[in-house]
């Protein structure tokens, strides 16, 4: 009987401290860590045009945010072609470049990138988002977001 008891005892007080379906979703992602905004700054690529029109590639979060931020990125295919997902690459602009795709893969969209809570440490993030489309054309853009 008294395990009956201490049994039902424990199960309601797992149950009251079980977070709700969902709630690991409203966690922040960690864009960049500490240690990967220590590394050493990449020197920004030079621009080069290609004849082809690969997608656009924009940054629509603001330059600059602070503590807790949405990070939005919009793709924009040309000529009827479509972005092709699983071509997204986004690169951190630090040391040999740390690649973030893995850790953004759900946030990757034919749209864009969107992540509802995205954190970082403080400091200037360089970054590069590259993406190809339906017809195998490379669109991409450096940028930079300061946090404060």
């Amino acid at each position: 009987m008294f395990l009956r008891i201490l049994a039902a005892a424990a199960f309601t007080l797992a149950a009251a401290f079980t977070l709700p379906v969902g709630a690991a979703q409203a966690q922040a992602l960690q864009l960049v860590t500490a240690d990967e905004a220590k590394l050493p700054a990449i020197a920004a690529a030079t621009g080069t045009r290609a004849i082809t029109r690969g997608p656009g590639v924009k940054l629509v979060t603001p330059e600059s945010v602070s503590g807790t931020f949405p990070l939005k990125v919009a793709f924009a295919p040309h000529g009827g072609t479509k972005i092709d997902p699983a071509s997204v690459k986004v690169e951190y602009l630090r040391g040999s470049g740390v690649d973030l795709t893995a850790r953004l893969k759900a946030s990757i969209k034919p749209e864009g990138i969107e992540v509802a809570a995205a954190q970082a440490p403080a400091g200037e993030h360089a970054f590069r988002v590259s993406v190809r489309d339906s017809e195998g054309r490379e669109g991409k853009t450096e940028f930079k977001l300061t946090v404060k």
